[in-house]
């Protein structure tokens, strides 16, 4: 099936099924991201009390991980959601946010990789390097790494870890280790708002809670984000921007996502 095909069906499973989306998340972006569930026809729930993450994730359909305000706390209840979650074959979204900032933040990732199988891990260039175990350079979250060598590591984190990796940044690059893409959608704009990676991942646990299509999932979700972008009203700032993007996401479907969508196709 080609990715146009995969396109189509995974908006076709997320119309038919309005999957529950189960986060433990940045409180910075909380909102934005529940909204962006929403909008795409998904429904979002957002708990990360450690008496009741092993209750919730099991009545929910995708787990996204968000480490962008994690603690101590939060850290546990991610692990406790994540064996669940895996236990029960629910499909897992990390998002790695600044996990090379500090040692805690790289050591909470790894206690999470090393607990929960995740179906796709979403971050920008630095953080998947870091992940990676490569050396890159990031102020807090943002990455300040060159991106020409995006798809040899994707292609390669994605063979080892046995999930799709997808580097969100001027261009993105999408792998699940034997097929690799690079998507070259967006708008400036995006870098100027806050949490539009994390709405990203919600967008991806949003398609894969619906489809359980990983590789097609994370295209999808990025793609919605990126081209969302593209329409949304830059012309009156960045708060009727931010609006616009979320009534851009609302609009969004396979017909508008393959007509502006230029993917590549690298391996």
């Amino acid at each position: 099936m080609d990715i146009q095909a995969q396109l189509n069906e995974v908006f076709e499973a997320l119309h038919n099924k309005c999957a529950l989306i189960h986060h433990i998340t940045n409180y910075v972006t909380v909102n934005d991201c529940a909204n962006v569930v929403l909008a795409i026809g998904a429904s979002p729930i957002m708990a990360d009390e450690q008496s009741e993450v092993e209750e919730m994730v099991g009545i929910c359909a995708a787990l996204v991980l968000n480490i962008g305000t994690a603690n101590e706390r939060t850290i546990v209840s991610m692990l406790k959601a994540g064996k669940a979650a895996n236990a029960k074959g629910i499909p897992v979204v990390l998002d790695p946010v600044g996990v090379g900032a500090t040692p805690f933040r790289r050591q909470s990732v790894a206690k999470l990789m090393e607990a929960i199988s995740f179906s796709v891990i979403r971050g920008n260039m630095a953080e998947i390097k870091t992940i990676a175990g490569l050396e890159a350079k990031s102020a807090g979250v943002d990455s300040l790494e060159e991106e020409s060598d995006g798809a040899k590591i994707a292609l390669n984190l994605a063979k080892k870890l046995g999930c799709v990796i997808a580097i969100t940044g001027k261009i993105d690059i999408v792998s699940d280790g034997d097929s690799t893409y690079a998507l070259d959608n967006g708008d400036v704009a995006l870098t100027k708002l806050t949490g539009t990676g994390c709405m990203s991942s919600s967008l991806i646990g949003s398609f894969l809670g619906a489809s359980n299509h990983a590789l097609a999932s994370a295209i999808a979700g990025i793609l919605t984000m990126s081209i969302a972008g593209e329409l949304a009203d830059k012309s009156q700032g960045m708060g009727t921007f931010r609006t616009s993007l979320i009534d851009a996401i609302s609009q969004m479907d396979a017909k508008r996502i393959m007509s502006s969508a230029k993917i590549d196709f690298i391996k």
